[in-house]
């Protein structure tokens, strides 16, 4: 999470998750076509959320296609998948940084600069399902996302 954040070396962070997207996929028998690769790193340029129309601008203008179904379907293909994330509240996508794994985040989205973090989900996800259990409930599905500042937008005084 703090390297979202924070100063580092993202070709580095996108390189390391498009590997590991590989790789997953190619356990699960899937293939990353020319239009889901472009997609996986259009969301890996940077750590933050895109809509679907905006996604589908970029892939438009290196030729593949105008139509809505392009980027939708490649983008809903990622996620299936877990190298992306759909973030509810920005109704945007977000590519996982750790596709390598199975999990379940908590997302921390700055407000000013709109990148997004994920962050260990475990601990909330428990207490929310502890809660539940109590009233009877049975949580099949949660999105945790945090809306707030990030360390350098808080520095730079934006209210």
């Amino acid at each position: 999470m703090a390297a979202t954040f924070a100063p580092h070396d993202h070709q580095q962070c996108a390189h390391r998750a498009l590997d590991e997207a590989a790789a997953r996929l190619t356990e699960q028998g899937a293939r990353l076509t020319p239009v889901r690769r472009r997609t996986l790193e259009i969301l890996l340029e940077s750590h933050r959320a895109m809509g679907a129309y905006e996604v589908l601008d970029r892939l438009a203008a290196e030729g593949f296609g105008r139509q809505p179904p392009v980027a939708y379907r490649a983008l809903e293909f990622l996620v299936t998948h877990g190298l992306a994330h759909r973030l509810q509240r920005l109704n945007a996508f977000a590519a996982c940084l750790h596709p390598g794994h199975d999990h379940h985040p908590a997302f921390l989205i700055c407000r000013s600069c709109d990148k997004v973090a994920e962050a260990a989900a475990a601990p909330i996800r428990d207490a929310l399902t502890a809660v539940a259990a109590q009233g009877g409930f049975r949580v099949e599905r949660a999105t945790i996302e945090a809306l707030g500042l990030c360390a350098t937008c808080a520095a730079e005084g934006v209210a």
